[in-house]
């Protein structure tokens, strides 16, 4: 048996918009939305990171991240420091770790439940392949 690949892409878009719509209306309860929040983790993996490299960390254009990080700034969740020449370097408040902690469960719980369906066998190989699809296997 040969799989379908259209279908396989659009089975995975599918996975992905449906935990992005759980996950962004479940993240309104703590005052941030998706985007926001996975924002919030990148500057919290590396502090001092530039806009180019934050925006690649959370798939966004440089454009967008600027947009995004402004409004985060404008909330007092980020703090934006000049760093070496002309770069600015990003860094959590605060009150951005504290939504970015309350996201963290918020995200605990929506994923177990996106992923409830799967035994923990099935979730351990889907990780393993998703992860060689990406390159990082």
């Amino acid at each position: 048996m040969q799989a379908d690949l259209q279908l396989l892409g659009r089975a995975v878009k599918q996975a992905q918009y449906r935990q992005h719509r759980a996950l962004d209306s479940a993240l309104a309860a703590v005052g941030t939305t998706l985007a926001q929040w996975d924002a919030l983790r990148a500057i919290s993996r590396t502090p001092g990171a530039s806009a180019r490299e934050l925006a690649g960390d959370t798939f966004q254009t440089e454009q967008a991240f600027g947009t995004l990080v402004g409004r985060l700034a404008a909330q007092h969740l980020v703090d934006r420091r000049p760093g070496h020449g002309r770069r600015i370097e990003h860094h959590l408040t605060p009150a951005g770790e504290r939504v970015l902690e309350a996201g963290h469960r918020v995200a605990d719980e929506v994923l177990a439940e996106c992923f409830g369906g799967l035994p923990e066998v099935d979730r351990v190989m889907l990780l393993e392949l998703l992860r060689r699809l990406n390159g990082a296997g």
